[in-house]
């Protein structure tokens, strides 16, 4: 694997993985709390500089489905990414602390919610849009070139019940609230060990990154059919 595509997906696994801390920031404390956004903005940046090909080519080509949604997509994951710095430094008692803001912490806080769990959600469809290359990466790092009908079983039994757990936990946590306003304030289970609360975070990534994956498959198919037929891709 070249160095570039292996630095490419330390980037994004270690992205994954501060995206799951970042949302216990309760359990893990404030000022952790800041410094680990800090680390996730510059990492996004990172991601982005190492995937400029994708900006320079944004513009050409054929227009198909599932590339209207991966733009969508990663366009509203960049404004959410804005929306939680922005907010991040004018509510931080630590990493910002030396800046002169006073003032607006009930809008920083909204925002902060809005960015936090949409972006939560946005970056898991990101990956599920993704995720054939992603393996296409995986099989070449491994040498691994067709994949067995009993591993195959076995991964989509196993995306599944992760899928079922994910809705459980969406539910219960109920999550929608917070994306849509109905409650302003996060609660957070303090007597919850961090390792469970990481499992069911893990499990809603799951979720998403699936609706992500199989949305990606159905809309590749449906052009391929449209094309086939003559119709318009678009």
């Amino acid at each position: 694997m070249k160095p570039k595509m292996l630095i490419k997906m330390t980037v994004d696994l270690v992205m994954a993985v501060l995206l799951l801390l970042l949302m216990a920031y309760m359990l893990v404390g404030e000022e952790v709390h800041e410094w680990l956004g800090l680390a996730m903005f510059l990492l996004f940046v990172l991601h982005h500089l190492l995937n400029w090909n994708w900006h320079r080519n944004l513009t050409k080509g054929r227009i198909t489905g599932v590339r209207i949604v991966q733009t969508t997509v990663d366009f509203l994951l960049l404004l959410s990414m804005i929306g939680s710095m922005i907010s991040g430094i004018m509510m931080s008692r630590t990493v910002f602390a030396f800046l002169p803001i006073s003032g607006g912490m009930g809008f920083a806080r909204t925002l902060h919610m809005l960015s936090a769990y949409w972006g939560f959600i946005l970056m898991n469809i990101h990956i599920g849009l993704h995720w054939g290359m992603i393996m296409g990466m995986m099989r070449k790092m491994t040498g691994i070139k067709k994949t067995s009908a009993i591993r195959t079983n076995a991964a989509r039994i196993l995306a599944l019940s992760v899928s079922v757990f994910g809705i459980y936990v969406f539910v219960k946590q109920d999550i929608a609230s917070y994306l849509f306003l109905r409650n302003m304030f996060v609660f957070f289970d303090m007597s919850q060990p961090l390792v469970l609360f990481l499992a069911e975070y893990i499990a809603m990534m799951g979720m998403w990154a699936c609706l992500g994956h199989y949305l990606a498959i159905l809309l590749s198919k449906t052009g391929k059919r449209r094309s086939k037929s003559g119709g318009n891709v678009i």
